[in-house]
Parts: C-alpha cells; sequence; structure tokens
C-alpha cells in the first residue's frame, strides 16, 4: 500500500548539537520523528536504535530503495555492518548523532533529484510490552465446536508475543471428542523463531504472558482417568484487600477456542519489553512464508503487545507497525490486536494531588491499524451484566475513527502458566488466571480461525472476515467507543454465511 504521510508528525524546535547548524531545525524535524526526535532535541549524542522508513515512490520501490541505502551506511567505516538489518519496508540499524545528521544530508542531497531519496523517516526503535474456561461459553465457541466442528483444523496462527512454553501438555496431548492436539508441530517452512536472542529459544517463555495467550487460541488438555487433576492458579480479590488472594483450584479439562488449530511463536518480548523492530521483523517474516500474499500459509496473528501512542510523534496510524499491520492485511493476513489496558488512568493535577478517571481516545499502537481487528475487553461469563472492562482501553482514535472494533473476554481468565506466571503459584500449577485485552485478544484470534477452518473460501480475505465478525456481534448496550460493535459471537458469525 502507498505509504501516506505521517500527518501531526513531531514538532519542537530543533535538533541538538550539529543538527542546528549543520541541515537547520526543519529538514531534521522532517525526516526524523517520534522519540528519537526528542532525544535529539534533548542534546543526546545516541548511539540510537533506529527504524529507517523506506520510500516506496523510490525507483524499483522498497527494494531497491533498501539496497541504496545500505550501500550508504556500509559505506561508512564506522558502522557496523553486522547491526544493519533489512526488512521489506525497513532497515533497522544503530546511528549516533552524527551519523543522523550525515544520513540526513546525504536524504536532502538526493530529494531534489529526479532518482530521490531511498528514505522516507527515520523512527527510534522503541520499546513494546505485553499487554495482558468460561470465557468460551461466552464467546458462543462451545456451541460452534459442536455444531460445526469449528476446532481451527488445517489454520495456522501467529503469536507475536513473548514466546509460546513448548513443553507445556496443553500443546501437546490426546482429548476425548476432540483428538490429538500438536499445536506447535508446523508444516515447513513455516518454524518457530527468537528475534531476542534468549537462550531457551522460541519456545521458551519467561514471563508467561505468550503461552496464556497461545492457550486461549489453541490447544486443548483433560486429566486422565483415574488420575489426579493439575491445579490452576487462581487470584480472588476480596472487598477490601488491597491485593488479591492466591489459591489454587482443580482443573479436569481446558480447551482453546480453536484446539486444532498451528501456532507459530515469533517471540519478540523477553522479561519485561522487546523491540518494535522485532515486531516489524516478525511481520516481514510472514510476508515471506506467504510469498507477500500468493501463497498464505500464516492466516491469523494476534498481537497482544504494544506501546502507547503519542499524537506528537507522528499521525494516529501510521507508525512503522500500524503500517506494516495495514499492508499485511493487505496481502491476505488477518491481523487482531489488543486495545490496550489505559481505559483508567492515574494522574498527578497541579497541586500534587493523585486523580484517577477513565480515558478516551486511549487505543494503543498496534490497535490504531485501520484494518487490524482492535479487540477490547469484557467480563469473562457476564458480559452484558458488567459491560467493558474499567481497565480496557476507549476509542475513539486519535483521528476520530472507530476503535475497538469487537469486544471479548478479558478478565481473569484461565490458560496456560509458564515462567514467572507458573512460579508465582507454585511448580505445581498448570493453569493460572490473567486479565487484561492481551487475553481478549485471542479469543477474537482463536474464532476466526476456527470461523476459517470450517469456511475456508474466506481464507486470504482478512477484511471480509472482519466483517462478517462485526456484523455478527452482539451489541451489549454500551458506548461504541468503548464496545465498538460489541461482543464476539463465534456461532451467529458461521451462521450468517
Amino acid at each position: 500500500m502507498p505509504r501516506k504521510k505521517a500527518a501531526g508528525a513531531a514538532g519542537g524546535s530543533g535538533g541538538g548539537g550539529q543538527a542546528r547548524g549543520s541541515i537547520g531545525r526543519q529538514m531534521l524535524r522532517s525526516l526524523v520523528t517520534g522519540r528519537l526526535l526528542e532525544r535529539l532535541q534533548a542534546g543526546e549524542a545516541g548511539p540510537f536504535e533506529a527504524i529507517v522508513a523506506l520510500n516506496e515512490n523510490f525507483p524499483g520501490g522498497t527494494t531497491a530503495a533498501g539496497d541504496a541505502l545500505r550501500q550508504w551506511l556500509t559505506g561508512k567505516g564506522d558502522l557496523d555492518a553486522a547491526r544493519i538489518r533489512a526488512l521489506s519496508s525497513n532497515v533497522i540499524c544503530v546511528l549516533d548523532s552524527r551519523q543522523l545528521v550525515e544520513l540526513s544530508r546525504w536524504h536532502y542531497g538526493l530529494a531534489g533529484k529526479a532518482g530521490a531519496s531511498p528514505v522516507y523517516r527515520i523512527w527510534e526503535d522503541g520499546l513494546i510490552e505485553p499487554l495482558l474456561t468460561r470465557s468460551a461459553a461466552t464467546v458462543k465457541a462451545d456451541a460452534a465446536h459442536r455444531a460445526f466442528s469449528a476446532l481451527g483444523e488445517g489454520v495456522v496462527w501467529a503469536v507475536v508475543d513473548s514466546g509460546i512454553d513448548g513443553r507445556h501438555p496443553h500443546f501437546a496431548s490426546d482429548v476425548e471428542g476432540i483428538g490429538r492436539i500438536r499445536s506447535l508441530e508446523l508444516p515447513a517452512p513455516v518454524e518457530h523463531i527468537d528475534y531476542t536472542g534468549s537462550a531457551g529459544g522460541a519456545l521458551s517463555d519467561e514471563t508467561g504472558h505468550g503461552t496464556h495467550v497461545a492457550g486461549i487460541i489453541a490447544g486443548a488438555w483433560q486429566a486422565k482417568r483415574g488420575r489426579t487433576k493439575r491445579v490452576a492458579g487462581v487470584m480472588t480479590l476480596h472487598e477490601g484487600e488491597a491485593e488479591p488472594r492466591i489459591s489454587l483450584a482443580e482443573v479436569e479439562r481446558i480447551c482453546g477456542i480453536a484446539p486444532l488449530a498451528k501456532l507459530v511463536s515469533m517471540k519478540v518480548v523477553a522479561g519485561a519489553a522487546g523491540r518494535v523492530s522485532s515486531v516489524l521483523a516478525a511481520l516481514d517474516q510472514i510476508q515471506r512464508w506467504n510469498e507477500f500474499g500468493r501463497n498464505v500459509r500464516v492466516q491469523g496473528v494476534n498481537l497482544s503487545v504494544g506501546y502507547p501512542f503519542n499524537p506528537e510523534w507522528f499521525g494516529c496510524g501510521h507508525s512503522p507497525v500500524c503500517v506494516e499491520v495495514n499492508r499485511l492485511v493487505k496481502s491476505g493476513v488477518v491481523v487482531v490486536a489488543a486495545s490496550g489496558n489505559s481505559g483508567y488512568t492515574t494522574w498527578v493535577d497541579m497541586n500534587d494531588r493523585v486523580e484517577a478517571g477513565f480515558s478516551s481516545r486511549s487505543i494503543t499502537d498496534p490497535g490504531n491499524a485501520e484494518l487490524a481487528i482492535t479487540v477490547g475487553s469484557t467480563h469473562r461469563d457476564m458480559p452484558h451484566t458488567y459491560g467493558v472492562s474499567y481497565f480496557s482501553s476507549r476509542g475513539p482514535t486519535g483521528d476520530g475513527r472507530l476503535k475497538p472494533d469487537l469486544i471479548a473476554p478479558g478478565e481473569r481468565i484461565l490458560s496456560c502458566a509458564a515462567g514467572a506466571e507458573k512460579a508465582r503459584y507454585g511448580n505445581g500449577a498448570l493453569y493460572s488466571e490473567q486479565s487484561g485485552t492481551s487475553a481478549a485478544a485471542p479469543h477474537v484470534s482463536g474464532a476466526v480461525a476456527a470461523f476459517l477452518s470450517v469456511r475456508r473460501e474466506f481464507i486470504g480475505q482478512p477484511e471480509k472476515v472482519k466483517s462478517i465478525f462485526a456484523g455478527s456481534a452482539m451489541d451489549i448496550q454500551r458506548d461504541p467507543y468503548s464496545q465498538g460493535r460489541g461482543l464476539l459471537d463465534l456461532n451467529k458469525a458461521l451462521q450468517s454465511v
């Protein structure tokens, strides 16, 4: 898709150090944007992790633009070629303030010529964070399993998150009424990828976030007859208590929304956060597996990670990750994104008093992407009574679009425990409860995977899929900028086509 000019890009009084005197304030501001510009204006010298977005109008397209930029970058003797990574639409590299100035000079030296510059804009490679089975019945997945055998078979879904614990029995078991679960066995050439360099690789999960998300989408487990049931960690908040009370409960059987779907672990978070460039690399890899839409091997992506949107950095929905999400959807892949957990925030007023309240226009990236299915949160089994979760980010988007698109259960959702989350309850805990729009989004991912497994004519048509699910959602009579089109309803979506 043509890249739009980022309206509302970063402002400020000018670049730092050499930038002010050599290329001018306006020139720097129109090329470098977001937090990277803020850091330059504050006088930081770097080095900076940078995302250089390529100019799609460059002769030969982004491929030729990337070649030209890499040639220029590697021609600089003080740049480490090993730290220059080329994607389809971006080049990821490490630059200090002086090198940014030199790149800006080169860019503006070419801008007025017929060949133009290969560079479109330069962003900071910022941090993304995780946004964290009665809920299956809430979205009518149980009915869809029985009536349509919509179990996700033959559908491959990418989980761009903190990894998936490959040793968890939820992803490799035999379950009565469903069959043989082998969630992590993938068709070639698709494979699990770790973008963080962690010791355990893509099939490890130190935080437990990605494994919890994955367990909502797919997989299943049941206790063997005559054997002890496995325990789950449960958090219970009692009135008057500041912290939830942790207890344990037995689990006999649990099932993802699309139990037979295949899951691709694309690990972009290690510890508390990861890099935006890792998300971009994951989306780019899916494009390559899918041959840029010619052979859709990975049908969907779940993004329960993100960062708060700052309207001073770039036009809403035009950040690098939002652009790549839209591009991926146009190539035939469904992208489901969490709306964020900024619906209720605290702040300090001018009298140093802590205030709190609900926040509109609080959707986070990549939920701001126009073509993503952006998901807010509701109660796990009483959505009509309790409505939209207090923490769920509200719309509209910064430029006035309706978001979120749907809501799904996101409060105290029981799913797979791993890493720190498993240790929190003791290593005997196989499952645990977590809350957040991170848990709501995979309900939609699983529902779409289940839908595509029996309505295969819609594979490769994500915009039609989004329209079907939006049109079949249950209106729970809440504000549209809180609930979107309403509550996810898988059974109704299947009946509508």
